[in-house]
C-alpha cells in the first residue's frame, strides 16, 4: 500500500475536511440509513452538557459546517480576488453564497457554497459539482485578525495557476473532498465511490466531528440512559471505553485522522485498533526529514509516537481537552504539570527533580520566546500558507547533527543569523559535553546520502528495540523495498510483536519464489491486524489458491476477493488506482490493471508510478508505440519534476535503443543525465552506447561525468578500465584498477583481471 505522492504541495488540503456529498450537483448529503448503532447528534447534549459546550466552539465542532450566515467568515460582500492569473469574486445572493470562478470548462461560472471547512486560521468553502463530487476552493479566507495579517482571502498555493485540466485546480482530484478530506471531518463518513463511474454516493452520520466521532455509535449507551436515568454505569453501552484502551489506545483512537495514512477502505470505526483502520506512514523522504522531524504535512501521530512521552504512557488528553481540543494549560505550566521539581504521578517518578522553567535550564530571558518549553522542544512548520504546526516528537535539541542529519534545528530556526555548529557550541558550554548514544537520524540519513550502505544500517535500525517503532518500521519498509537481498533482516521482523513493522516487514518476500514465501507468509493471513493480513494478501496474490493447503484455499480466496473491493472504494485518487492496478497485474489481470493505470492518468497525468507501470506492462505486451507514446507524453508535460522527467527520459532512452534508434536514444539519454546527475546508471549505459557507435572519447567523457558524481561505483571503474586497457593505454587503466581495488575488493570481475595486471606489472 505504498503511494508516491505527486508534489507536496498536494497535502495542502489534507489537513482540512472529510464529509460526503449527493449524487447530483447541489443535492446535500444525507445520514446513512443504516445508523449501525448510531443515535441523533442531539441525543448527547441532554446528560453531557458540559462536554456538549465546549465541544461547540471546538475545531472538531467546525470541521464542516453549512454555509449559513453564522458559520461563514470571509467576505462575500461583492469581495475580488485577482493575483497571478487566478481571479475569483465573492457575493451573496439572497440568503446564499456564492463565487464566480473559472470551473471545469475554463469559463466564469457562479458556484453556491454549500458548506465552510475549517474556522481558524483560515476557512475554505465547498461546492458542489457532478458525480456527487464536494469541491473545495483553493482561495480561502485568512480569518485571523487583521493585525496579524488576517481577514483577506488568499491562494493557497500563492504565485502559481492551474488550469481546469490539472488536478490541483480547484474542480481537480486533489481538492476533492470526498476523497482527501471527508473521513476525518465527519462522523461515520461512508464514501460509497463507485470507480467504474467515478462518481460518489457518500453519506455521513453527522456532517461534522461530534460525540460519535470519537466515542462510537451511541444509541446502545442513549437506550441504557433512557432505561436507567439513575444507574450506576456512566459508560454502559458505550463502544469506545478510553480508560480500558490506555494512553497509547487512546492515542490510537485519534491517530486515525491525525496521522498520514492509507486508509484500508473500512471507514473509521471508533475502538478498533488503529492498523485495523488505516496504514501509518512511516518515516519516508519528503513527509520526514531523516531524524524524524516532520517535514510534509504529516499531522502528530508520526512524530508524537517517536517521543519519550509515547513511550512513558502519555496520551493526548494529557495535554488537551478532548472536547475544547485545546490545550489544557496555556505556556510552560502545561509541560510543569509533569517535569517539576517534584514529579509525583507514577508514571513519571524517574523524571529528574529540577526547576526547568528557570534561565538555568533554558538559558534565556523569562517570559521570552526562547524561555518557552515548546520553542525548543516543539519547533513549528507553517502549512497552508498561514496555519503552523508544532512537531509532536518533543525531542531535545541537536544541532550537533544538523549537517550529518540533514535536519532543521529548533536554535537556528530562531537565530537565523547564526549556524547549527554555533548553536551546539553553546549547548556544551551550558551542559557539557553530553555522551549521547547515536541518532537513528544519522542511520537514515546515511542510507539517502549512500544507498550502498542500507542493508547493513538499516538492518541495525530494525533490530535495535530501543528505538521507537515507527523508526523500526521506516527500517522495514526501506528494507522490502530492497528485494531479496534483503529478505534475511525481514525474515524475523514477520514475528514481531509490533503490528506496525510486521506490515511493514511483508512487502519484502513479494518477489521470492513461491515456495519461499508460503511458510513465512500463510501465518499472517491470520494476523490479528487487518493491515498486516492486507499486505500478506497483496504478497500472495499471484499465487494460485490450489497452491495453498487445502484448509486455507478458501479463506484466502475470500480475503483476496474483499482485499479488491475495499481497494476499489479506495481508488479515487491516483494512488488507488495503483493499489488497484498494482493487485490485478499480480494476479495477471494485465488488461484490466492497464486500464487502472490509464484512469490514474486521467486523475493525475503527473502521477509518474502509474505512468512508468503502465509503459512496463506495454512493453511487456509487445506494444512499443504505446510504450513510447506514454513516455513522451508524460516528458512533454511542462510542469513536470525535473526528477521525474529524467526518469521517463531514461526508459525512453533504453525502449528506443531496444528498438535500435540508438542515435535518439541517446539525445534522452543525455537528458536523462542531466536531469539526474547523481544517477550513475544512466552515465553507464551512456558510455556503453556512445562505445557500441564507436564515438570512444564521448564515452569516457560520459563515464567520467558519472564517476564524479559516484567515486566508487564498481561498473564506471570497470567501463573504463575496459575501455583504457582496449586502446592499450595501461597506466590510464591501471589508475582506475587501483581505485576499484580501494571501492569494490570483492568484485568478481576486478579479481578475473587481476592476474592480468600482475603478469604485465
Amino acid at each position: 500500500m505504498r503511494l508516491l505522492a505527486r508534489y507536496a504541495v498536494l497535502l495542502a488540503l489534507l489537513v482540512m475536511g472529510n464529509a460526503a456529498a449527493g449524487s447530483e450537483v447541489g443535492q446535500l448529503p444525507a445520514a446513512a440509513k443504516d445508523r449501525e448503532g448510531y443515535a441523533k447528534p442531539e441525543s448527547c447534549q441532554g446528560c453531557h452538557a458540559e462536554q456538549a459546550g465546549q465541544w461547540q466552539h471546538s475545531d472538531h465542532a467546525w470541521a464542516l459546517r453549512e454555509a449559513t450566515a453564522g458559520n461563514v467568515l470571509g467576505n462575500f460582500d461583492d469581495a475580488r480576488f485577482d493575483q497571478d492569473g487566478v481571479k475569483a469574486r465573492f457575493l451573496r445572493k439572497g440568503e446564499a453564497y456564492y463565487v464566480n470562478i473559472e470551473g471545469e470548462d475554463g469559463k466564469p461560472v457562479d458556484q453556491r457554497i454549500l458548506y465552510t471547512f475549517g474556522h481558524q486560521p483560515l476557512q475554505q468553502y465547498l461546492v458542489a459539482l457532478s458525480r456527487g463530487r464536494l469541491q473545495a476552493l483553493t482561495i480561502a479566507w485568512d480569518s485571523r485578525p487583521q493585525g496579524q495579517g488576517g481577514q483577506r482571502w488568499f491562494s493557497l498555493y500563492p504565485g502559481q495557476r492551474f488550469t481546469p485540466d490539472d488536478p490541483l485546480h480547484w474542480t481537480g482530484r486533489y481538492q476533492n473532498w470526498n476523497a482527501m478530506c471527508a473521513d476525518c471531518h465527519s462522523t461515520r463518513l461512508l464514501k460509497h465511490y463507485n470507480d467504474q463511474q467515478d462518481s460518489f454516493a457518500s453519506t455521513w452520520q453527522e456532517p461534522t466531528v461530534g460525540c460519535q466521532g470519537c466515542h462510537g455509535p451511541g444509541q446502545a449507551h442513549v437506550d441504557w440512559a433512557s432505561a436507567t436515568p439513575a444507574g450506576n454505569q456512566p459508560g454502559k453501552g458505550l463502544v469506545v471505553d478510553y480508560k480500558a484502551l490506555g494512553s497509547k489506545g487512546q492515542v490510537e483512537q485519534c491517530a486515525f485522522c491525525h496521522s498520514r495514512r492509507q486508509t484500508l477502505g473500512n471507514g473509521q470505526t471508533p475502538g478498533h485498533p488503529q492498523l485495523d483502520q488505516s496504514l501509518p506512514a512511516t518515516l519516508r523522504s519528503g513527509l520526514y526529514h531523516a531524524d524524524g522531524q516532520i517535514d510534509g504535512e504529516v499531522y502528530e501521530f508520526g512524530s508524537f509516537s517517536q517521543s519519550r512521552m509515547y513511550a512513558a504512557g502519555v496520551g493526548c488528553t494529557d495535554c488537551h481537552n478532548p472536547h475544547t481540543t485545546k490545550v489544557r494549560i496555556e505556556g510552560n505550566g502545561l509541560c510543569l504539570q509533569c517535569h517539576n521539581t517534584q514529579p509525583n504521578t507514577a508514571r513519571f517518578a524517574g523524571l529528574q527533580a529540577k526547576d526547568y522553567d528557570s534561565p538555568a535550564h533554558h538559558h534565556h530571558a523569562a517570559g521570552s520566546p526562547g524561555a518557552q518549553c515548546v520553542s525548543c522542544h516543539m519547533p513549528s512548520k507553517t502549512y497552508m500558507v498561514v496555519d503552523p504546526r508544532r512537531d509532536h516528537s518533543l525531542r531535545i535539541p541537536r544541532p550537533d547533527l544538523a549537517a550529518q542529519a540533514g535536519s532543521p534545528d529548533a536554535c537556528t530556526a530562531c537565530h537565523t543569523d547564526r549556524a547549527p555548529a554555533w548553536a551546539a557550541s553553546a549547548i556544551d558550554q551550558w551542559y557539557g559535553t553530553p555522551q549521547r548514544p547515536a541518532h537513528y537520524g544519522q542511520a537514515l540519513q546515511g542510507v539517502r546520502e549512500d544507498p550502498g550502505t542500507a542493508v547493513s544500517r538499516l538492518g541495525y535500525l530494525l533490530a535495535d528495540k530501543a528505538n521507537p517503532a515507527i523508526v523500526r518500521a521506516t527500517a522495514a519498509d526501506q528494507l522490502a523495498d530492497l528485494g531479496p537481498g534483503a529478505v534475511s533482516n525481514l525474515r524475523w521482523a514477520l514475528q514481531d510483536a509490533d503490528p506496525l513493522i510486521r506490515a511493514y516487514a511483508v512487502a519484502g518476500f513479494t518477489s521470492l519464489p513461491v515456495e519461499e514465501r508460503l511458510k513465512p507468509l500463510l501465518p499472517l493471513l491470520a494476523d490479528q491486524s487487518l493491515a498486516v493480513r492486507d499486505e500478506t494478501v497483496r504478497a500472495m496474490a499471484d499465487i494460485a489458491p490450489s497452491q495453498l493447503p487445502e484448509a486455507q484455499q478458501a479463506g484466502f480466496t475470500a480475503q483476496l476477493g474483499d482485499y479488491e473491493q475495499r481497494l476499489r472504494g479506495n481508488a479515487d485518487l491516483p494512488g488507488g488506482r495503483l493499489n488497484l492496478a498494482v493487485l490485478l497485474s499480480r494476479q495477471g489481470r494485465d488488461d484490466e490493471a492497464m486500464a487502472q493505470y490509464r484512469q490514474a492518468l486521467r486523475l493525475d497525468p503527473y502521477f509518474v508510478p502509474a505512468r512508468v507501470n503502465l509503459v512496463t506492462l506495454a512493453s511487456a505486451a509487445n506494444r512499443p508505440a504505446e510504450a513510447e507514446a506514454l513516455l513522451r507524453e508524460g516528458a512533454a508535460l511542462d510542469k513536470m519534476p525535473p526528477s521525474d522527467r529524467g526518469n521517463l527520459a531514461y526508459m525512453l532512452a533504453l525502449l528506443l535503443v531496444e528498438h535500435g534508434r540508438n542515435e535518439e536514444g541517446l539525445q534522452w539519454m543525455a537528458q536523462a543525465a542531466t536531469a539526474l546527475p547523481g544517477n550513475a546508471r544512466i552515465r553507464y549505459n551512456q558510455g556503453l552506447l556512445l562505445s557500441r557507435l564507436n564515438r570512444r572519447d564521448e564515452a569516457l567523457q560520459a563515464l567520467r561525468s558519472g564517476l564524479a558524481q559516484s567515486p566508487d561505483d564498481a561498473d564506471l571503474l570497470y567501463s573504463l578500465i575496459y575501455l583504457h586497457a582496449l586502446a592499450g593505454e595501461r597506466e590510464a587503466a591501471f589508475g582506475y584498477v587501483q581505485r576499484m581495488r580501494e571501492a569494490a575488493p570483492d568484485d568478481p570481475r576486478l579479481q578475473a583481471i587481476e592476474p592480468y595486471w600482475r603478469q604485465t606489472q
